[in-house]
Parts: C-alpha cells; structure tokens; sequence
C-alpha cells in the first residue's frame, strides 16, 4: 500500500512543476495534457481553450513521487488542511529550501531550532501549497 499526494494547481501545474524543479530537483516522470486522451472530454469538463493543460503529471522530489493536475483550469487552486513534509539532511539544506519556497509565498512559522529538530518551519509557497520543513534527526 502507498499513499501519495495529488496536488490540483489549477492550470498552473506546468509553472508549479518548474518552480518544483528548480527549488527542489524535481523530475517530471509522466505527463499527459487534456487533449492526449483517447476518450472524449465530457462538455464543460474544461474550459475553451485548456486542451494543451495538464490532465496527470508525476514529479519525483527526492524518493517520493507527487502527482498533479490542472483539474478544472479555472486559476483558483485552494490547498487547505494539509501540508508536505520535507526532511533535508542538514541545517544548510533547510535554509536553502526554506529561502526558495517561501518566495512569492508566506512564512507560517520561522525556520528555527526545536527540541525534534536542529531546524524547523512551515511555509505556503507561491502556489499556496503547505509545506513544513525539517532537519533528519
């Protein structure tokens, strides 16, 4: 059994999966666009227009795969009640990816030293995905 997190960016996931990818190392593994399936689109599942946006994509983002989509592509992606939780290796690595995903975002919480980790923070990135971020212990 595996759990993974799919993520709807609502017609951003291409510009989400290179911030992705510059930030964290993210690869692109699978992605196929609304106009690649070979069934037809319900009327008004998309709109006009959205055929060449993302239907599924994988990124790889260290051993863990997130998959994505642009669902309905209307630019209203809402990410509540949950955030990603990324273990780096050492303090440097944490403020580095810190730094880069809050960017454009918002900081929720420092990344600071606690008593479970040398540091820790959350943040909402540019996209408004949660994250929280942690030094291996």
């Amino acid at each position: 059994m595996e759990v993974q997190p799919y993520l709807f960016f609502n017609g951003r996931s291409e510009e989400a999966a290179q911030f992705y990818r510059e930030a964290l190392g993210a690869e692109i593994t699978a992605l196929h666009r609304f106009r690649d399936s070979p069934e037809p689109l319900e009327a008004g599942s998309i709109p006009p227009g959205a055929e060449d946006k993302v239907m599924h994509m994988n990124l790889r983002i260290g051993d863990t795969i997130v998959m994505a989509s642009d669902g309905e592509c209307n630019g209203e992606a809402t990410f509540q009640g949950f955030s990603l939780a990324l273990t780096v290796a050492g303090d440097d690595e944490a403020e580095r990816v810190f730094a880069v995903l809050s960017e454009g975002g918002q900081v929720r919480m420092p990344l600071t030293k606690t008593f479970f980790s040398s540091r820790f923070g959350m943040l909402a990135d540019r996209f408004g995905v949660g994250w929280m971020i942690s030094v291996a212990q």
